[in-house]
């Protein structure tokens, strides 16, 4: 960096954001990337923190994980040594493991945190860190506002200290996991099959593409696969080495197309029913299926989500197992056609802000005050969750259940693509589309904070033509109609603006929690295909002429 005084400016400026879902950046020197002494530095907090708790739960300890990225295992090691200067029990993996796994692995080993290296399905340049609370899902506000003070707290990153390894194991103040959790894993996702004697019949002649995107997956998935009794399944051989640098994938996230190019080509060497692909830790699930004409098309995370519950839903109902109270739990962001298929079945949806650990957030008060039943949740950004022993998006189980959803349509011969359709012919069409404007550089995060301001201070009052009729300010907490009358969202406070349009559409915008963009989802409806996608065009172009408007 000698002499770019840019460079330097953007790596020492401004300490890494961390927030309520940790932090994430490019890896390279500085306060404001991802190395040795950022992760420190976190860990130094979390562990000032557990130092003020009682010492019972204190030494509960911390559960340890990490993807196959550029030091991942180095900093999870790291974290658990400053972990150990504070006697603070770690429990860390032998190897790469899923997201999703370390959240079952604290609530499995009641541990009081847990900690996951991972920049999920970022490019191969960033690295990121994740603090999980007792109950498995992302650390709640509070607890994680006061971790976040005792990071801000530690501001020379070079006296932190770390305990010698040697000395943690012959203490037994590091333990060394693995296999015993895995099985443990995977004897409860073996549980998310509904109807197994449907998969014994089809999942036999089914077949299927499976590809980890060079990530976690590749240790849990196949399993996952086999133990349900998909046995006629392929992994991508090029995608099934767990390489940090993503050679086949520059973006390995699997709601972009380009991910699934080497899958769909082994897809129609064997003449397979389903593509499936989980990000590099495991979280999110993307999926292609099989067309007439022996294509291959994509199904967005909405599409997935309403496959999944539906699927859900009509098993539970033939089963008469369907709970009187049962509920669904998704983001604001996220399609309303599930809205339409629970509410068909007498099932109420809880919309939640984005980030899964608010829908986490909602099982847990399920399951004190009894009031509802949990049966699935999702995010648009692909991810989902089908059953509660794991608190955040769940890919392997996603990946089980969807499988059996294509057996079910196999039977009848038919694929996913029939089953969506005949949901659209059934509920209206419906289209989503999340579009981003990127801010790099020092002055990144005053640009966005100057575009919020400006859809706050110009607020719109119409998107090509169509009537805003509600504004929902989150930051504000208020949702205000076009009369002026205005109530509370019932929501915490964020950075976040939706705006409900007159014939149903909505558009939303917020700031990335996770990366230097603003994203703008846009949510329509139509009698047609056609009708639902030229909204989306428009409104597109609406909310690109009000930000160039001066």
């Amino acid at each position: 960096m000698d002499g770019d005084d840019e460079a330097l400016e953007e790596a020492f400026s401004e300490p890494m954001e961390f927030g309520t879902a940790g932090m994430r950046g490019v890896m390279g020197p500085g306060i404001h990337d991802m190395n040795v002494y950022t992760v420190r530095q976190a860990t130094e907090g979390l562990a000032r923190f557990m130092d003020t708790l009682d010492d019972t739960t204190k030494q509960r300890g911390v559960a340890i994980s990490f993807d196959s990225r550029y030091h991942s295992r180095e900093f999870a090691h790291q974290a658990a040594l400053v972990l150990g200067e504070h006697h603070i029990p770690s429990f860390v993996f032998d190897d790469i493991r899923p997201t999703p796994e370390l959240s079952f692995t604290v609530r499995q080993l009641h541990t009081y945190a847990g900690i996951m290296i991972t920049a999920s399905h970022n490019p191969k340049q960033y690295n990121g860190y994740k603090i999980y609370g007792p109950d498995g899902g992302q650390m709640p506000p509070k607890e994680s506002d006061l971790i976040t003070k005792y990071v801000r707290s530690v501001t020379d990153l070079f006296s932190i200290k770390a305990a010698d390894i040697h000395d943690m194991r012959d203490k037994g103040i590091i333990s060394i996991i693995g296999e015993d959790v895995d099985e443990k894993y995977l004897a409860d996702v073996k549980t998310v099959t509904i109807n197994q004697k449907l998969v014994d019949q089809v999942g036999s002649t089914m077949t299927l593409v499976y590809s980890p995107l060079h990530g976690t997956g590749k240790i849990i998935g196949r399993r996952a696969l086999s133990n349900a009794g998909f046995h006629n399944f392929r992994m991508v051989p090029q995608q099934a080495i767990a390489d940090p640098e993503f050679p086949t994938t520059p973006f390995p996230n699997p709601e972009f197309a380009q991910t699934f190019d080497l899958a769909i080509e082994l897809g129609k060497k064997i003449d397979a029913d389903l593509l499936v692909a989980t990000d590099p830790d495991a979280d999110r699930l993307g999926a292609a299926v099989r067309q007439p004409d022996g294509e291959y098309a994509l199904l967005t995370g909405n599409q997935i989500a309403s496959l999944l519950l539906n699927y859900i839903l009509e098993a539970h109902k033939q089963a008469g197992t369907l709970p009187a109270n049962g509920a669904i739990v998704k983001s604001i962001v996220s399609t309303e056609l599930a809205t339409k298929i629970a509410a068909s079945y007498n099932i109420e949806t809880i919309n939640v802000l984005t980030g899964f650990k608010f829908i986490a957030e909602q099982i847990k008060n399920f399951e004190e005050n009894k009031k509802h039943t949990f049966l699935f949740g999702f995010e648009e950004s692909y991810g989902y969750l089908i059953k509660p022993f794991v608190r955040d998006k769940d890919a392997i189980q996603s990946t089980v259940l969807l499988a059996e959803v294509a057996a079910y349509y196999k039977e009848q011969g038919k694929t996913l693509y029939d089953g969506i359709q005949e949901l659209y012919k059934k509920y209206g069409y419906f289209a989503e589309k999340t579009t981003s404007m990127e801010f790099d550089g020092v002055d990144g995060p005053e640009q966005m904070a100057q575009l919020m301001d400006k859809f706050r201070q110009d607020t719109p009052k119409e998107f090509a033509g169509d009537k805003v009729v509600v504004l929902e300010d989150f930051e504000k907490q208020t949702e205000t109609n076009d009369k002026g009358e205005t109530k509370s969202t019932g929501l915490p406070v964020s950075n976040v603006l939706k705006y409900l349009l007159a014939d149903g559409s909505w558009i939303c915008v917020r700031p990335s929690g996770t990366e230097p963009k603003v994203k703008f989802y846009v949510g329509t409806n139509g009698e047609t295909e056609d009708e639902a996608n030229q909204k989306l065009d428009q409104f597109e172009a609406a909310l690109t002429h009000f930000i160039q408007e001066s």
